[in-house]
């Protein structure tokens, strides 16, 4: 399948999403909250996948009474596999295909790696990296049954580049290993129109991350781009969203496997 030329479209429509089904993992809050507010924006009918079950209804309702989009909820571990199968199925069902899926669910616990135990390390791969091969497996499955392409985004890291703080091994091998598996999707999935990149932000302000903070005001410190940046300010949740519309949309149309830094230089 040869993905299409767009050069004789006028912006509006190439920016579009109208007429695409969408799911965003870790939907509910923080960078998936403003990936998933974006993509209905951009016209996307959306399902909002989330261990936080009612936050991503409370979600998926409050952006369906902002957007003449489509949006609901799912329950989603992504360390689950089951619940990723039942999420992209209920996807196919509300919207007739699935046709942009962003794995963006992860987590981040900072242990030494002398006190990082086993458990803890098998826990950050099953979120940060089998869940995430799960979700494209079963996004891509459902878009070559569908016969009209589409485009899977994975949400990477600066630690996939480089170490950026004490604790983050696990985390950090993750992040490298969703670099290496974009790359090899892109690859493998080609031929079927399905397009994968990767988004690999630096710190932006969520609920987490404020959270941290005030646990730890060291973390300002020890972390200087959690305060700031070679732009002269820290990283928000919507600065990540909209280079994942970019990627999304037919903006980014001949793009496959790359990852796309979002570090206001700082990996420079």
């Amino acid at each position: 399948m040869a993905i299409a030329d767009v050069s004789g479209k006028p912006m509006s429509e190439i920016i579009s999403l109208a007429g695409r089904g969408a799911v965003v993992t870790g939907g509910a809050q923080g960078l998936g909250r403003a990936i998933a507010r974006r993509l209905a924006e951009a016209g996307a009918s959306v399902l909002i996948a989330d261990v936080d079950l009612d936050k991503a209804q409370s979600t998926a309702a409050e952006f369906a009474d902002s957007y003449e989009a489509r949006v609901t909820a799912a329950f989603m571990d992504v360390a689950d596999s089951g619940t990723i199968i039942a999420a992209a199925d209920r996807a196919v069902g509300a919207f007739g295909a699935i046709d942009i899926w962003v794995n963006n669910a992860g987590i981040y616990p900072s242990v030494p790696i002398l006190q990082t135990t086993d458990a803890i390390w098998d826990q950050v791969m099953a979120v940060n990296l089998r869940g995430l091969f799960v979700g494209a497996r079963e996004a891509a499955r459902r878009m070559m049954a569908a016969g009209r392409g589409g485009v899977i985004v994975n949400v990477a890291s600066l630690a996939g580049f480089s170490g950026v703080a004490p604790g983050l091994a696990a985390y950090s091998a993750s992040k490298h290993g969703v670099r290496g598996i974009t790359r090899q999707m892109g690859l493998e999935l080609a031929p079927n129109g399905i397009r994968v990149l990767a988004v690999a932000p630096s710190h932006a302000r969520t609920e987490r991350t404020a959270a941290a903070i005030a646990k730890d005001p060291d973390l300002l410190k020890a972390i200087p781009s959690l305060s700031t940046s070679r732009l002269g300010r820290v990283g928000v949740p919507d600065d990540v969203a909209r280079v994942v519309l970019f990627c999304a949309s037919d903006m980014s149309i001949f793009m496959t496997g790359s990852t796309l830094l979002i570090d206001a230089g700082e990996h420079a």
